[in-house]
């Protein structure tokens, strides 16, 4: 879907680069090996984790699970939501556009996944594995994220 089609296109077409509250989802993709999937942002161009903001009548599951096929060519099965990003401090963020959004993210983990990570859209220009120790540079926000998982590692009953 392209951005002009997507809820958040059109409302942007309203209401210009005024700050609009987001809902949506990101997700931690672990390999067997411990390291995480990134996709190298083309609006920022710096590393973040996939996801998106949610469409009309779409729950947050579905927002992640069809980002990551859309981003990715990737299918996610069995993820846990493990936090909750909504500090407007790391959230609230200004695109190189001017545009303006206050996320409020569910965030999500899995290990269980079927496919080989590809540039499956334009809002990527790169998807790599990185290994927790050796992290590129990060949105803040995302780096979060990740700091949140590595933190307490994933839950029992997604491993």
């Amino acid at each position: 879907m392209s951005f002009a089609d997507s809820y958040l296109g059109q409302l942007r077409a309203l209401i210009g680069d005024r700050l609009v509250l987001m809902p949506g989802a990101r997700i931690v993709i672990e390999r067997a090996d411990g390291s995480i999937l990134l996709q190298k942002r083309t609006d920022f161009g710096l590393w973040g984790l996939l996801g998106g903001n949610a469409e009309e009548g779409e729950g947050l599951e579905a927002v992640v699970v069809r980002e990551v096929l859309e981003e990715t060519g990737l299918v996610v099965r069995d993820i846990e939501p493990f936090g909750f990003g909504c500090n407007p401090r790391y959230e609230t963020v200004q695109f190189p556009n001017g545009d303006r959004a206050q996320f409020f993210a569910l965030i999500f983990y899995t290990r269980v996944f079927e496919g080989e990570a590809a540039v499956a859209d334009d809002e990527s220009s790169a998807v790599e594995w990185f290994a927790l120790d050796s992290l590129p540079e990060m949105l803040p926000n995302m780096a979060r994220s990740v700091e949140a998982i590595s933190g307490s590692r994933a839950p029992e009953n997604s491993r």
